[in-house]
């Protein structure tokens, strides 16, 4: 992750066609452009979906970016370790997770999206015995 201050995503990288690669006789160049990818010619990619899908770790990048400008490098580094530490926190395998810690270290607290309440019937359905649940977790 490099540092940034991009507010949006930056644009897909273009793929080379044939009417751009194409020399004088109106031919694919593979030694100025490399070999020919036809998946790249065909594939037909939205620029609102690349963005869509890179917008949370852009934003994340802009996020540390500003905090590294204000409070050194110490701060992202710091908030980097903490979001690591809370990621691998070990859990009951019967009952459900929920890492709240992560959603308040990456500001998402706030935020309700569907899949916080809208679950499917088997999450909700509490386990007969936590006992087994755990011997089937230690394989014992």
């Amino acid at each position: 992750m490099e540092p940034s201050l991009r507010l949006v995503p930056a644009p897909s990288p273009k793929h080379a066609s044939l009417k751009e690669t194409a020399n004088s006789l109106g031919l694919h160049d593979t030694l100025e452009y490399g070999p020919r990818s036809f998946a790249a010619e065909v594939a037909t990619t939205s620029g609102i979906r690349d963005r869509l899908q890179n917008w949370q770790e852009t934003q994340d990048n802009l996020h540390l970016t500003m905090q590294r400008n204000l409070y050194g490098l110490h701060m992202p580094m710091r908030l980097l370790m903490e979001r690591q530490m809370v990621t691998h926190s070990p859990h009951m395998p019967a009952l459900r997770r929920s890492n709240i810690h992560l959603d308040i270290l990456m500001g998402r607290d706030e935020t309700l999206e569907c899949a916080d309440f809208m679950m499917p019937v088997s999450e909700l359905a509490q386990p007969l015995s936590i006992h087994g649940e755990m011997e089937k977790k230690l394989r014992m």
